[in-house]
């Protein structure tokens, strides 16, 4: 079987699910870069707008795929919402990255063959719609090589598929239930 590269991956997440981050990146070891923000990267008391310049141009450059670990909550923050908008951006400095959800056993639909895509951080879901999409949702696995499969089919996908990107990027937080969703 052919050696699959170490991508360097950019991973978004609810700081609420730190813990299946700091548990995802341990698991997957040497299998790949670590690209994401970890606390303490950004100072927080600068401006919004620098803050997602500095998350964009800092991390999300140097990553070739974005893997979102979808947990409850996940789809009400706007820092998701922004740092997928970003990924999928291709710009002069930032190439456009691979994308994939991993759906933590925290979730409501953790499990089931189907999820609910109000459930899921929208642009996401946006993603994961039609016959050809650009991006795949998973759900939590402790396979290391699983995982790196995954990783590598969304590297892959990036030059194929186009991601849809052209909805409106969140102001802020999204407020309510976390189990309600968002339409």
């Amino acid at each position: 079987m052919p050696q699959t590269r170490r991508h360097r991956v950019f991973i978004s997440f609810h700081h609420k699910d730190q813990s299946y981050k700091d548990s995802f990146v341990k698991m997957m070891g040497d299998k790949m870069i670590d690209e994401s923000v970890d606390i303490g990267d950004i100072p927080q008391d600068i401006a919004v707008d620098t803050i997602r310049r500095d998350v964009r141009d800092k991390f999300i450059r140097r990553a070739t795929v974005t893997v979102v670990l979808i947990g409850p909550c996940t789809w009400q923050r706007k820092h998701v919402d922004w740092e997928i908008g970003s990924s999928l951006r291709a710009t002069k400095l930032n190439p456009r990255c691979g994308l994939l959800g991993i759906m933590l056993p925290n979730h409501p639909n953790f499990g089931d063959e189907t999820y609910n895509p109000r459930l899921i951080p929208p642009r996401l879901a946006d993603n994961c719609d039609g016959n050809d999409p650009y991006a795949w949702i998973y759900d939590w696995t402790s396979k290391a090589n699983r995982v790196r499969q995954w990783i590598d089919r969304a590297f892959k996908r990036r030059e194929g598929a186009a991601p849809k990107n052209s909805s409106q990027q969140f102001s802020r937080n999204r407020s309510g239930d976390c189990s309600r969703g968002w339409r």
